[in-house]
């Protein structure tokens, strides 16, 4: 599914339209009235069919009643089994009743009588890729819930904080290419999807990419989607984000890990918006604002080789920097609160607060893994708390009297003491636990969950602990 420039009401989306007739001069006159506007493919019995919808991405069969010696009414089960998401119309130079009952029997949802005007049919199509949309909106939105996550704090005490949110605003007003800058777990990608939410395109889908997280052929596939036999284990057709979220937005998490081989594809693809599918030299297009999150230094990757600086220049159109939590320590109360009240209700305990000395640790502790951390401390707490108020032992503390990770003594320190020991020990036990989870799991998927972290993070923690 591909859609034309312009958010907002009124949106043309390109689909796949397949034209199942035994006479070509109706295919002909069907194709001249869609042609313009969509993607037309065309099949004259049970089989061509069969064969176009099991090979490419069609969002919509016209289907003529007779096809020969074979029924239409046949073959739609057939093309829904293939294609479940499959919107058919059925055509017929003899429509009664009784024939318009048995196609929407089978699952049509139209009836149309030949000869077909092509204004109707157009619109019939038109009516077919609102439906389409609607349904990409929902499965982002029940991959949402599924998700499940706090609620954001989309306010803030910190005045950077604040300047960040400010210009997130605006950014949101235009189609301007973003790119999120900060360190990892400090919540680049809720800021992106603040900005969708924001955004005239908010009623479309929010779909992201974890470019650290799969093979270069992988990610090319989920990036621009790929056809049947396109390689090992492609048993069938399957759209990539850039189709699904065609008028909404993309984000891509972790843009500074992107292979090389996939950088120029997405260069061409952000500057014309133009792409092919893995194992399909047809050329498609669509319409996507593209939001880019880092916690790498990019311009340091130009030097290395590893980025490449007109992509780099594409990607970030506006910039955002999201500040670490050890700079924003307003914050660490709200925040806290947040988390406390979200999990006490997921888990079903009866907790209503912290105690003095848990708020002194929540203050003084240097949360190197930023809001993510945080997060997973607070819902650790909550898990292993036995009374009404959650106590100090239940988080993690400080050593050595140590309040803040930027402390030049910590960054002077050479003798294994201070913040780089406490540091280097944590890492240590990170590395552990990772390591123990990995063992305990059969898929990095399940692995992921329990330890709570994205793909991507996951990724960066094996390859820097070498698990």
């Amino acid at each position: 599914m591909n859609s034309s420039p312009g958010p907002g009401q009124g949106r043309t989306v390109r689909l796949g339209v397949l034209v199942v007739d035994d006479e070509e001069a109706q295919r002909l006159a069907l194709r001249l009235s869609l042609d313009e506007y969509h993607d037309v493919f065309e099949a004259d019995d049970h089989a061509s069919a069969l064969r176009v919808v099991e090979a490419d991405m069609v969002d919509v069969a016209l289907v003529d009643f007779r096809l020969g010696h074979e029924s239409g009414v046949h073959l739609v089960p057939r093309l829904l089994g293939a294609a479940p998401w499959l919107k058919v119309a059925m055509l017929s130079a003899h429509a009664t009743i009784e024939s318009a009952v048995d196609a929407m029997r089978v699952g049509a949802l139209d009836y149309l009588k030949k000869p077909v005007d092509p204004h109707t049919v157009l619109a019939l199509v038109e009516r077919f890729a609102a439906a389409r949309r609607l349904e990409c909106r929902v499965e982002a939105l029940e991959g949402d819930l599924r998700r499940s996550d706090p609620p954001p704090l989309l306010e803030s005490r910190n005045s950077a904080m604040r300047r960040v949110f400010e210009l997130a605003h605006k950014v949101a007003a235009s189609d301007a290419a973003a790119l999120i800058r900060g360190e990892s777990g400090t919540g680049k990608g809720v800021l992106a999807r603040f900005i969708h939410e924001a955004s005239p395109r908010s009623e479309e889908v929010f779909a992201v990419i974890n470019c650290p997280s799969l093979s270069s052929e992988l990610l090319q596939s989920e990036l621009f989607g790929h056809t049947k036999g396109a390689f090992t284990g492609a048993f069938k057709s399957q759209m990539g984000k850039v189709e699904l979220a065609a008028g909404g937005t993309l984000l891509l998490d972790e843009v500074g890990d992107l292979p090389p081989a996939i950088q120029p594809k997405l260069l061409r693809f952000v500057q014309e918006q133009r792409y092919e599918r893995v194992g399909d030299p047809r050329t498609r297009e669509a319409e996507v604002r593209i939001i880019s999150a880092t916690n790498r230094n990019l311009e340091e990757a130009i030097e290395a080789g590893e980025f490449r600086e007109d992509l780099l220049y594409r990607l970030k159109v506006i910039e955002l920097t999201v500040p670490p939590l050890r700079d924003r320590p307003e914050d660490l109360e709200d925040l806290a609160a947040i988390f406390l009240r979200f999990f006490t209700q997921r888990h079903g305990r009866d907790i209503d607060s912290f105690s003095k000395g848990a708020w002194e640790r929540i203050r003084t502790y240097a949360w190197p893994g930023n809001v993510r951390e945080l997060q997973n401390a607070v819902e650790r707490a909550v898990i292993l708390c036995e009374a009404p108020t959650i106590s100090a032992e239940l988080l993690p503390a400080s050593r050595g009297g140590d309040e803040h990770a930027s402390r030049p003594s910590d960054r002077q320190d050479g003798t294994g003491s201070g913040m780089s020991g406490r540091l280097a020990s944590l890492e240590a036990v990170e590395a552990e636990h990772i390591r123990y989870v990995l063992e305990q799991t059969e898929t990095l998927e399940e692995a992921k969950r329990i330890l709570k972290i994205a793909s991507s993070t996951l990724w960066r923690k094996r390859k820097k602990f070498d698990l």
